[in-house]
């Protein structure tokens, strides 16, 4: 899976993905920005696709197993695809920390104890097996504004 965290206008992300126990990559980008909507999602890479369709009203014919975050002109959603309502949105307080992934308890547990939600997705990496790589950020202004990565030899 991964580590999506949110807190004070940026989120951070971890850029492994694997498949079943294995390590895919580190690099991975998990941002996707579609028709100025930007997407950051964890769970099943290949259905990635079917929850942005849905986003944007086509229904998926089959289930799926990914939910995640979207930043629609400033807004800042959980988002996610039930197979017997559809897609459902929800909108966040922009001043509550949160976090989504296999390592969303750890990451949450940093931005109590005053991590930024960089720092927290570090701390997710030193704990949880799925969430590792490279560590970016985007801060939330107006839709996306400015992307990073924080990795040695890795670029955004």
């Amino acid at each position: 899976m991964t580590t999506i965290a949110y807190k004070d206008g940026v989120i951070a992300y971890d850029g492994r993905q694997t498949r079943n126990d294995r390590i895919v990559s580190d690099t991975a980008q998990k941002c996707q920005v579609v028709d100025g909507v930007s997407f950051f999602l964890s769970g099943a890479v290949c259905d990635e696709r079917a929850l942005i369709a849905a986003y944007f009203g086509t229904p998926s014919a089959v289930p799926v197993e990914c939910s995640g975050y979207a930043v629609d002109g400033g807004r800042l959603l959980m988002v996610g695809y039930d197979d017997k309502t559809g897609i459902w949105k929800q909108d966040l307080d922009l001043a509550n920390p949160d976090a989504i992934g296999s390592g969303y308890a750890y990451a949450i547990a940093a931005m109590d104890m005053g991590a930024s939600a960089e720092d927290a997705v570090r701390a997710a990496i030193k704990r949880d097996i799925y969430t590792g790589g490279a560590v970016r950020t985007v801060i939330i202004n107006e839709g996306v504004a400015d992307a990073k990565t924080n990795a040695p030899g890795v670029t955004a």
